[in-house]
């Protein structure tokens, strides 16, 4: 994966629409999303994908946010792939269109892998925690 780097996204205004009708209160995503803004950007990434890997399909700052998410659910790949693909919530964080097809669940395996290959693996807590700091 060739890195070309997105360091903030927009919430689609459909998307954004609809996810505040189902949600009027929000919920953990959508105030993550709200009141922390961005918190992983593809640059905090840039080690994990050499000019020389290819192009990647997907950003890894939402690859990272999406493990967070998973994590937080208990949830494996395989659900965590289809819940960017059918959660309105998880697009609303994503910041995600309503009809984004999302992605093979093996996709966040590989990001792991890569995480743990250029032992990055602490900096998806490092950068939140640096995040959170930064709010406060």
């Amino acid at each position: 994966m060739t890195l070309h780097p997105k360091n903030h996204w927009q919430i689609p205004e459909q998307t954004a629409q609809i996810a505040r009708a189902s949600f009027p209160k929000g919920n953990e995503f959508m105030k993550m999303c709200d009141e922390l803004g961005t918190l992983y950007t593809d640059t905090d990434f840039a080690t994990l994908f050499p000019a020389r890997s290819g192009q990647s399909a997907i950003s890894p700052a939402k690859l990272a946010l999406i493990t967070v998410m998973q994590f937080a659910l208990g949830l494996t790949d395989r659900q965590a792939a289809d819940a960017v693909r059918a959660r309105i919530d998880w697009k609303y964080a994503l910041g995600l269109d309503l009809t984004d097809s999302g992605f093979d669940s093996t996709v966040l395996g590989e990001f792991r892998h890569r995480l743990c290959e250029y032992e990055l693996s602490n900096q998806l807590l490092d950068v939140m925690l640096l995040r959170f700091t930064e709010k406060n």
